[in-house]
């Protein structure tokens, strides 16, 4: 399973978008230099390919990111 996944700074309020086969790994290695990281959302796919155009969409596409903030109310 591969996952994108929206961390927030819950102290900055920043978020940060990416994609990863352990999303908890990751999120300790957020951690690591931001400590106030958490998950705020995650997708689940079953292939790489898919996870990395989901994240690519939510990054260089500002509807695909604004459709996902309506729909999770950030």
């Amino acid at each position: 399973m591969y996952f994108v996944y929206v961390i927030k700074n819950s102290k900055k309020g920043d978020l940060y978008v990416g994609y990863s086969n352990d999303v908890f790994r990751r999120l300790k290695e957020h951690q690591k230099k931001f400590p106030s990281d958490e998950i705020f959302y995650y997708e689940a796919y079953k292939f790489e390919k898919d996870a990395r155009e989901r994240e690519r969409k939510l990054k260089q596409y500002g509807n695909a990111w604004r459709a996902l903030k309506k729909r999770v109310k950030i």
